[in-house]
């Protein structure tokens, strides 16, 4: 099989067995689960050793950990908590970018505003967001394991060149760009926190692809990648209407992964990076699996989805404004046009 079928098949089989397992063991919030899959395997690679997840785990331990210490900071002393929560931002995109640790500098990212805005709602709520997201990774790390045998990676031959060290102006200026994007959001965001907890996490992962792209690129990559992964969300819902059962969220999951992964890897040819692919699976699974706990807990997951739907497209607009606007300015202080390069994987 060649190598991008095999990758194919790998992330595709990967996010949906991390999905079964999350849902089928009963996991708090079990989107985290197929989040984690879709994160660590997206780069082609085996699956971490048990001292790569043991400090994986140290390092989310840690972050969420200052996160929780955030919440009754947010309470008291809401202004000092915002600039911690911003220097978080900031440096999750310093590591992401100038360290190419882009795991690392989500996790921070999500630290530093998720778990304060569940905390907001109540501090239980905070523990569990940390419980989920380890049992998340652990799912995940599971997932590859089981999975990797069958789709390996070549031989390991010669060590590809290492890339070009990270500009620290550059690095400074996107780590600057991105925290600006996802303050506003989030900072609204912990006015009803109950409400918009998927929003935060839509601008943690909007700060991550902020860093990729560029102005005139913004409203293609996100925007799409927004409205593509509420359309599959919507159709996924009436399909699982037809039998709602594990098996068949298991098999749609499966059968979305295999054409965003397939777009990725170029099995199927794309206009799109493979940035936007991604972002269409963390758009879905933010989208689809509220919806599916609304349902199960009596609420109308109709309404839940369209206001939902419309905080994501009022959020990914934001970041789109502000990109163009910042960039703008940026190229009216140096006298040159704004950065216009086209968006690269994040991974």
């Amino acid at each position: 099989m060649p190598l991008a079928a095999r990758r194919t098949f790998r992330l595709a089989s990967v996010v949906a067995l991390s999905l079964a397992l999350g849902y089928g063991l009963g996991m708090p919030l079990p989107f985290f689960a197929p989040f984690f899959g879709a994160l660590l395997t997206t780069a082609p690679a085996p699956p971490m050793g048990l001292k790569g997840m043991l400090s994986l785990c140290l390092v989310v331990i840690i972050t969420l950990g200052v996160g929780l210490l955030l919440t009754p900071l947010l309470g008291k002393y809401p202004a000092s908590a915002l600039l911690m929560i911003a220097t978080g931002l900031y440096l999750g995109t310093i590591i992401s970018i100038g360290l190419r640790q882009a795991l690392v500098g989500t996790l921070v990212a999500v630290g530093c505003a998720f778990v304060p805005g569940a905390g907001q709602v109540d501090f239980a709520l905070a523990v569990t967001v940390m419980k989920a997201l380890l049992l998340g990774i652990m799912f995940a790390i599971a997932s590859q394991r089981i999975v990797y045998p069958f789709f390996p990676e070549d031989p390991p031959g010669a060590a590809p060149p290492a890339p070009p060290p990270a500009d620290p102006v550059e690095t400074r200026w996107i780590a600057l760009r991105s925290t600006l994007i996802v303050l506003v959001p989030v900072t609204m965001a912990f006015v009803n926190p109950a409400m918009y907890l998927s929003v935060i996490m839509k601008s943690v992962m909007l700060s991550q692809q902020a860093s990729v792209v560029s102005a005139r690129s913004a409203g293609r990559e996100m925007l799409g990648a927004t409205f593509v992964g509420g359309l599959a969300a919507i159709l996924f819902w009436f399909g699982l209407k037809l039998w709602a059962s594990l098996w068949m969220f298991f098999l749609l999951m499966l059968l979305l992964g295999l054409y965003c992964a397939a777009k990725t890897y170029g099995v199927l040819a794309s206009r799109h990076p493979p940035v936007f692919w991604q972002d269409v699976i963390f758009n879905f699974l933010f989208m689809f699996c509220p919806a599916v706990d609304d349902s199960a807990n009596g609420k109308d997951p109709y309404h839940a989805f369209a206001v939902r739907f419309s905080l994501f497209v009022i959020v990914t607009l934001h970041a789109w404004a502000a990109i163009a606007a910042l960039e703008w300015l940026r190229g009216r202080r140096d006298g040159k046009p704004p950065m216009t390069a086209p968006a690269t994987e994040v991974l």
